[in-house]
């Protein structure tokens, strides 16, 4: 019996596994189309911070999710030095918010 609940529990963690996966490559994909990816690595700085270094900033932060979505619609400046990031109103919210919770979860 619990091999039983044993498999069901690492064939239930496999497929969290998986669809997180997709859910990051999906946000990844968001964010590549929403031009994102031309001032954002994931791994490395390009002109603004990298994906994994605004997620480590941010880490532990509750009001971090709310912030960086504001940030991202309204652009801003000075946190990650003197080049600016523009605003993205033509980015949905709903985008933003996806592209920023994938962000936070590196």
């Amino acid at each position: 019996m619990k091999s039983v609940i044993l498999s069901i529990a690492m064939v239930g963690a496999f497929v969290a596994n998986q669809a997180q996966a997709a859910d990051a490559k999906a946000a990844e994909a968001l964010a590549q189309k929403s031009g994102c990816l031309a001032c954002h690595g994931v791994e490395k700085k390009v002109v603004g911070p990298s994906y994994k270094d605004v997620a480590t900033k941010y880490k532990g932060d509750k009001g971090a999710e709310a912030k960086l979505v504001a940030k991202v619609k309204a652009g801003g400046s000075g946190v990650w030095g003197p080049v600016p990031m523009p605003p993205h109103p033509q980015v949905k919210d709903e985008d933003i918010k996806t592209i920023v919770q994938w962000v936070l979860s590196l």
